[in-house]
């Protein structure tokens, strides 16, 4: 992500965090970060960058183009539609 600012940052940091505090099942800490955005604006665009930068490693280290990771992605999101995600099973 270059040329972002010290708020758009933040903005990535906090939507990693509702996802990570979520797989971890810890829900009420990513409802606590999904309500410190500021606004619903500044949510869309965190998650969105998240997004964008998730894709852009994955597309760093397999060499695959975007567009097949896209197509993979929503061929995957088709195939779990109706499915909600599960938090992974607690190993320690």
């Amino acid at each position: 992500m270059p040329d972002t600012t010290p708020a758009v940052a933040e903005l990535v940091q906090r939507a990693a965090g509702v996802i990570a505090a979520t797989r971890r099942g810890d829900l009420a800490g990513a409802e606590e970060l999904l309500a410190a955005f500021p606004s619903e604006r500044a949510r869309t665009l965190g998650f969105y960058l998240l997004a964008d930068l998730a894709l852009g490693l994955l597309h760093t280290s397999s060499g695959e183009t975007m567009d097949d990771l896209v197509r993979e992605l929503s061929l995957m999101i088709a195939a779990g539609a109706g499915q909600p995600p599960q938090p992974p099973a607690d190993t320690t």
